[in-house]
């Protein structure tokens, strides 16, 4: 975990070695600092010269200012190292979503992986702060001060040492009992996360079904499930606060007990005078301050281990797809086979979502496929661009498996305008140029034409440079979906494939976008999934998909009155006419 960490320091190494550098130089001064105090006050008292007095005043001074210097130099580096290696770490994380297929995405899911790139990463950061500077400073301190308490105190260094131990105890048990609350904590992270995103992204639909309330006590006891766990996680840590105080003010009475003692009974005087015992209580005060923040630190560490392993699950995990070696990076035509096609989305699944699929699709050629809800129209056009891998069987594209391509090459050239369009923030030229970023404004101008997007865009006070929103809230959902079907012809692909996306278009325009698809793409294999007979009647086949396999393939006029699914979809939409006509 700490090695995948430390991939994501890089060029904030020399700040991340030069941080502990001058902590160990600050953490010297201030040990010594004690030592040629207490040498000035027995100066003072046995009425040595102004000059020696002066000169270790001044030897004092500039000690003083050096601590101060190398303090806050390792305070800059520091601050220079942790947040370096945060905006490492979130990039190297985003970079790694990017390559994962559907199948990754769907294993953590999209408000986990927020946290993961916040939350998380900001526990990592804290962490790596106070490592490579506070809990370089805890040791050495504590060390240096020990090392120093024997030298000015003798056998009284001994109680500094008699209650580390039982500290160090004390502190791993709080740790032990700490870290699988974290844990749970943050798995409940993700539930809140996924509250929010779901409310904020389905605002318009809360609102008109009025669900605010619904929606308030949902957020609310995913809220509650996170305090509930953070509030017992923090009370345990909160112990180590009152048992460093304990120890702390323990061991300084017992320090100035028995110094006193010494002092005035006369106990090796040449050991135990004033200026050693208050230098002595002053390293203690040394000692116990570096085990308190001792203890921060592991608060902070503990808290952050379930985020480190969180976002190491992110670093390590490996695509479901990837590129093999020598990939092809040609597709030669636009033909699609299917032999003998299984698929399931998890391992561990029941039954296949498609099962025994057999499907020839020639360069060029118009495909329609219907059928039901979860007949798995959209799992088998997934396939073709392998956004998921087969089960079973092979997926052929160009007459080569998809498998033997180079994902770029083979997405490039299957463009697909998704059942749920998205667009970004940006103007629209910015979006549509998502599919060819070299495309001219004539070509931008052209695909909107054929997608019937030319019309309401050109209405715009700014046209092509309107700014459209996240999400694309700002045009109505057929203005998104023809966006994004002329986004997709941008590509020039060799496989278009429209998933249900002129579901939101009328029956005019969808006819318009066809025929101008019909006459701009010719050579293009075209695979439309529609809900609407209307949509996919003049294609060159038609397939119709239930449970997970193919009933039936066809032209309009085949199917109609002979296949049973086909008949009753299209009768279903054409009643209103039929009746109207009669």
């Amino acid at each position: 975990m700490i090695k995948e960490l430390s991939r994501s320091i890089r060029e904030y190494k020399a700040a991340a070695i030069l941080t502990p550098i001058f902590v160990s130089l600050e953490v010297v001064l201030e040990c010594l600092i004690p030592f040629v105090t207490a040498s000035l006050i027995d100066m003072i008292e046995n009425n040595i010269s102004l000059r020696s007095i002066l000169i270790h005043g001044a030897i004092l001074v500039g000690m003083a200012v050096l601590s101060l210097v190398f303090g806050a130099l390792s305070g800059a580096f520091c601050a220079k190292a942790s947040s370096g290696f945060a905006k490492n770490l979130r990039k190297d994380i985003y970079y790694k979503i990017q390559d994962f297929s559907f199948e990754n995405i769907d294993k953590f899911s999209t408000p986990s992986l927020v946290t993961r790139m916040t939350t998380d990463v900001n526990n990592v950061q804290f962490s790596f702060m106070m490592i490579i500077r506070i809990a370089v400073r805890c040791p050495l301190m504590l060390v240096f001060s020990l090392v120093m308490a024997f030298v000015m105190g003798g056998n009284l260094g001994w109680i500094f040492v008699a209650v580390i131990p039982p500290l160090t105890v004390i502190l791993l048990l709080i740790m032990k009992k700490a870290i699988p609350l974290f844990h749970r904590v943050f798995k409940k992270y993700d539930n809140l996360n996924e509250s929010v995103q779901e409310n904020v992204r389905g605002m318009r639909v809360v609102k008109s079904f009025v669900r605010e309330d619904y929606e308030k006590k949902k957020f609310d006891r995913a809220s509650t499930d996170v305090q509930v766990d953070f509030t017992k996680a923090e009370r345990l840590l909160a112990w180590s606060n009152p048992v460093m105080q304990f120890f702390f003010y323990g061991v300084l009475t017992t320090i100035l007990f028995l110094g006193s003692y010494f002092i005035i009974k006369q106990v090796n005087p040449a050991l135990y005078d004033v200026g050693s015992v208050s230098q002595l209580i002053v390293y203690g005060m040394q000692i116990l301050m570096s085990l308190m923040m001792f203890s921060m630190v592991f608060a902070m560490i503990t808290m952050s281990v379930e985020s480190a392993r969180r976002v190491c699950e992110v670093l390590d995990e490996k695509s479901a797809l990837h590129s093999p070696e020598n990939a092809v990076t040609e597709v030669s035509d636009g033909s699609v086979d299917f032999d003998g096609v299984s698929f399931k989305y998890a391992a561990a699944a029941e039954r296949n979502v498609l099962d025994g699929v057999d499907l020839h699709i020639k360069s060029g050629e118009t495909i329609g496929i219907i059928g039901g809800t979860g007949s798995s129209k959209t799992s088998l056009v997934n396939l073709i661009s392998r956004l998921y891998d087969v089960t079973e069987g092979v997926v052929r594209v160009g007459g080569r498996d998809v498998k033997e391509y180079d994902l770029t090459a083979l997405r490039n050239q299957v463009a697909v305008v998704l059942q749920k369009n998205e667009l970004f923030s940006g103007t629209i030229k910015e979006n549509l140029r998502w599919g060819n970023p070299d495309a001219t404004d004539e070509e931008i101008k052209e695909a909107c034409v054929i997608s019937a997007a030319d019309e309401f865009v050109s209405a715009f006070p700014d046209g092509y440079d309107t700014y459209i929103e996240q999400g694309g809230v700002n045009v109505s959902g057929g203005q998104k979906q023809r966006l994004c079907i002329a986004r997709a012809l941008l590509k020039k692909p060799k496989i278009l494939i429209l998933d249900d996306s002129t579901s939101a278009v009328d029956t005019k325009t969808d006819k318009t976008i066809r025929a101008g698809l019909k006459k701009y793409a010719p050579e293009t294999t075209k695979i439309i999934i529609a809900q609407r007979t209307a949509s996919v009647e003049d294609a060159d086949r038609i397939i119709i998909m239930e449970g997970g396999r193919i009933n039936a393939v066809g032209t309009h006029k085949e199917l109609l009155g002979k296949n049973e699914i086909y008949t009753e979809v299209y009768n279903t939409q054409n009643k209103g006419a039929s009746d109207d006509e009669e």
